[in-house]
């Protein structure tokens, strides 16, 4: 232990961490840089904040402020110690509905005070795309902006009053008249007046440097508003007291389509005098589908507010009258918005991606000119990315002149980078030259400071490091931001990582079988930390239910990308940290469709798994619930499966298996069948119905534990006319599709027999040529039904799933494997597309329900839905997880957080069921 982290713990209440783990899941925010700090301090109030400034300088040991570490240039990460005040300090202290004010701790998440203000009528104002999981004080410290710009403005206008400690331990009260200034900061300004008054951008939107101009004796000497946007480089907040505004009783959406980019650029200035909400603008290029969305090449989005739904959509009819459109769309219903919103909010990840699934980074993400210059400059903007071959995607706040971009800069090799500082030099010229400002909204931090005297002239430049000498004398906190910057091509995040692929077992087919480019796709905007999860959303339970990063999608990503570059995880696929992160994995894929940049945990947490425990003993739960297909296999020949449940019942015998096998006690051991599914169907005769053929997959679960469902599901297809087929169990060298009853003595005597398997069970716990093996066999056994036409349907989510995507990336170098993969169906799509003159029989009653995760990830419940409508079945489907996911939920040391993940949704829906569900 170091004397710093030893004094730290003598001081502080809070949580203390220079441990591996909690460094590296710090190293990085959402930006393109990377600084590894020295430990992290979570502090549970203002004291334990002085502590920590007392300790540190004491030290010389910079400290650095961080809220939800989605800063897109850098601020959020250092290499002294880091405050992390999420986890504490987080709470809504007061809220007035009275004076419309909240007080609120720096580390409160935006949507918990907009949820506590939404009941009084009120919210606040600013509402960036992260405002899921972004905190108040990154907010202040950014002077954040949001979608609804045009009628709240920024977060400096919404700030009353701030408590701010200084690097020196000096408590302040910031606000107007001076408020709260230290020694030194008016005498400064009242020197510097003349340049204040005459040096600054006047733009909705300029958030580079610092707000020295809010202290000018007619705006109020405003010391509060200057200190935002300081990105934490001149005091620590420890408490604040905003604003909060209206909230409209009923709004529209006005959805505008025009041409191209540049006419929806050049009409939104035009409709700021109709009062809009916002006017938000993006083009086709962003949109994953123009499903819902009226004709057109780009889009503004344009929310009007109103005391009645009528109200609201008047004026959104009047923007529609006010515009020279393509096509456009009002909507009224609240859904309806809803869905159009997600398009808009997860555009930043989504912009991580071009269209052709190459990288693109930050870095220039939110520059700002006038909006009356915003055509002109999108224009100029295209024209220079061509000229330096680069691509990018422009969207954002078009009625604020502001623009977030995401461009491929190649940030791996040398020539990419110095390409990277010649474009940021000749953009910022560019910027500068129609009037704006390099930061419109997410600071300039490492990204663009260096590049403030292109913005300002060397003499406000200098000021600026006045202004820090007076608040922080020691440079104590975050040197290298905003003055005296570290230049903005070093740290760079990626030039850690290996330069060649490294050696897996999956092909990562989007990633270029790139290992290393697969973990880069976490670019840090944490949709992943969200506390709570709408619709049918799942992503990240385990977060949900903990609280703790390392157990966020993003967390994990982090700690791969630390063990790939081996500096702070230094043991590699070997590493204890990555291990026990990963273990609280549910490997549920929510993040492979509800994280932007489509993440897959899942298959990483696989990968490494095989790895780690390559040539080592494994935890018994691999071997018991791993290899559980062929348990049960044995058990169903052996025909034990009433012995076994009858030990089962007996507790005390139960207990010590459990205990053996790595289950956790408090589960039941699931019973077995008498009767497997495919003995009831050999015994059957057969088939009932001579329609088109389907090849009905028996999954373990449906073999072994569960055949009823395998029996109604065979009832069902008949019943709409279809020929229900199994797959075959010997491999043959006829070509014919096999039924599962193959007779012919040739093939019996040459044949060996064996039963289809997904391999999910050995993907899940990283044994990944045990699950090839299976695979191969798998296909072996499948090449008749691939000569044919026939689909496959897969009753168990998870096991379409795993042959849908881990089958073809596993298998990446068996053609057979794709023609599988695409043959695969649910049980509603199969009715759906191979019977679609079938009615299901009208049931009429309501059913509590949840889509499989793995469904909800990899193969969509569209058509599960619609068979539910067509069979009269009402209520919602739950979002959420229900906690088993597959084996996790039954591994020793998983049932807390399994159960935590059930009640969050599923259970709860279950209890408040109406009678007769």
């Amino acid at each position: 232990m170091t004397d710093l982290e030893a004094a730290l713990r003598r001081a502080v209440g809070g949580e203390v961490g220079f441990d591996v783990t909690s460094r590296a899941l710090t190293t990085m925010d959402a930006s393109n840089y990377r600084r590894v700090p020295l430990g992290v301090v979570a502090p549970r109030d203002a004291d334990d904040v002085a502590a920590v400034l007392e300790v540190c300088r004491a030290h010389g040991t910079p400290v650095v402020a961080r809220g939800g570490g989605t800063s897109i240039a850098g601020q959020a990460t250092g290499t002294g110690v880091v405050l992390d005040f999420t986890r504490h300090m987080n709470r809504l202290i007061d809220l007035d509905p009275g004076t419309r004010t909240a007080v609120v701790q720096p580390g409160l998440v935006l949507d918990r005070l907009q949820e506590a203000a939404a009941p009084h009528g009120l919210r606040f104002g600013p509402d960036p795309s992260t405002h899921s999981r972004c905190t108040l004080g990154g907010m202040i410290g950014n002077n954040s902006c949001g979608s609804h710009s045009v009628a709240w403005g920024t977060t400096a206008d919404s700030v009353r009053e701030l408590s701010v400690l200084t690097a020196r331990g000096r408590s302040l009260r910031l606000g107007v008249d001076w408020a709260g200034a230290p020694p030194g900061l008016r005498e400064l300004v009242s020197g510097e007046s003349a340049r204040l008054r005459t040096g600054f951008p006047d733009l909705p939107r300029r958030i580079s440097g610092y707000a020295l101009d809010a202290l000018l004796p007619e705006r109020g000497a405003d010391v509060a508003r200057s200190f935002c946007g300081s990105e934490g480089t001149l005091g620590v907040l420890t408490e604040a007291v905003v604003r909060l505004v209206e909230s409209p009783r009923a709004r529209a959406l006005a959805v505008l389509g025009y041409a191209d980019e540049a006419g929806a650029a050049e009409a939104a200035a035009g409709l700021l005098p109709l009062a809009p909400l916002t006017v938000e603008g993006m083009a086709v290029d962003l949109v994953p589908s123009t499903r819902g969305l009226p004709r057109g090449g780009a889009w503004l989005f344009v929310e009007t507010g109103g005391d009645s739904p009528a109200q609201a959509r008047a004026r959104a009819e009047a923007v529609v009258r006010a515009a020279d459109v393509v096509d456009a769309l009002v909507v009224t219903d609240p859904a309806g918005q809803r869905r159009l919103w997600r398009v808009r909010e997860d555009a930043s990840g989504t912009a991580t991606r071009m269209p052709d699934g190459s990288e693109a980074w930050p870095g220039w993400e939110d520059c700002a000119v006038p909006p009356a210059r915003l055509g002109a400059y999108l224009r100029d903007f295209r024209a220079l990315l061509t000229a330096h071959g680069l691509r990018g995607t422009p969207y954002g706040h078009f009625g604020d002149g502001c623009i977030h971009v995401r461009i491929d800069f190649d940030l791996m090799t040398d020539a990419g980078v110095a390409r990277f500082r010649c474009f940021s030099e000749e953009l910022a010229d560019l910027v500068v030259a129609h009037g704006g400002s390099l930061s419109g909204e997410h600071g300039d931090g490492q990204a663009r400071a260096e590049l403030l005297p292109r913005m300002y002239g060397e003499e406000t430049v200098a000021l600026f490091a006045r202004a820090k000498g007076v608040w922080d004398p020691d440079d104590l906190l975050n040197p290298g931001m905003l003055v005296r910057p570290a230049p903005l091509d070093t740290d760079l995040r990626f030039s850690v990582l290996p330069r060649e692929p490294v050696d897996v077992a999956f092909g990562y087919p989007a990633d270029g079988g790139d290992f290393s480019a697969a973990v880069r796709r976490c670019v840090g905007v944490a949709k992943c930390r969200t506390t709570s999860v709408t619709g049918s959303g799942v992503m990240c339970p385990s977060f949900r239910a903990t609280g703790d990063e390392a157990h966020s999608t993003r967390g994990r990503a982090r700690l791969l990308h630390e063990m790939l570059a081996g500096e702070v995880v230094t043991d590699g696929w070997r590493s204890t940290e990555v291990r026990d992160a990963l273990d609280l994995c549910l490997s549920c894929k929510g993040c492979r469709s509800d994280c932007p940049v489509e993440v897959d945990m899942a298959t990483y947490k696989a990968e490494f798994l095989h790895h780690h425990y390559a040539g080592r003993r494994r935890p018994a739960a691999h071997y018991t619930m791993g290899w559980l297909p062929v348990w049960l296999r044995w058990a169903a020949r052996a025909r034990v499966a009433p012995v076994v449940n009858a030990l089962a019942s007996v507790r005390p015998l139960a207990a010590v298996a459990k205990r053996l096998g790595g289950i956790a006690g408090e589960r039941d051991v699931p019973r077995l069948t008498g009767e497997t599914f495919s003995r009831w169907w050999r015994g059957r005769g057969a088939p009932r119905a001579e329609g088109e053929p389907v090849v009905l997959w028996p999954d373990t679960f449906t073999e072994h534990l569960s055949p009823s469902v395998g029996r109604a599901a065979v009832r069902v297809l008949e019943a709409a006319g279809l020929r229900v087929v199994l797959p075959p169990t010997l491999r043959t060298r006829g070509r014919g599709l096999a039924d599962g009853r193959t007779r012919s003595a040739t093939a019996l005597l040459t044949a060996r027999r064996g039963r289809v398997c997904c391999g999910l069970t050995y993907v899940s716990t990283g044994q990944l040529d045990r699950a090839r093996a299976v695979m191969r066999r798998t296909l072996d056994l499948m090449e008749p039904v691939l000569e044919t036409s026939a689909p496959v349907v897969v009753l168990e989510p998870s096991c379409a799933a795993a042959l849908r995507t881990d089958l073809p990336e596993l298998l990446h170098d068996d053609p057979r494997a794709a023609r599988l993969a695409a043959r695969v169906v649910t049980f509603a799509q199969a009715l759906e597309r191979h019977a679609p003159y079938w009615r299901p029989p009208a049931v009429g009653l309501p059913a509590v329900g949840q889509t499989h995760c793995h469904q909800h990830a990899v193969l969509g419940d569209a058509a599960e839905r619609r068979l539910r409508e067509a069979a009269g079945l009402t209520g919602d489907l739950a979002g959420g997880c229900c906690g088993l996911a597959g084996n996790f939920g039954f591994e020793d040391g998983h049932y807390e957080v399994s159960a935590a993940c059930a009640e969050e949704q599923l259970l709860p829906a279950v209890r408040e069921a109406p009678e007769g569900a």
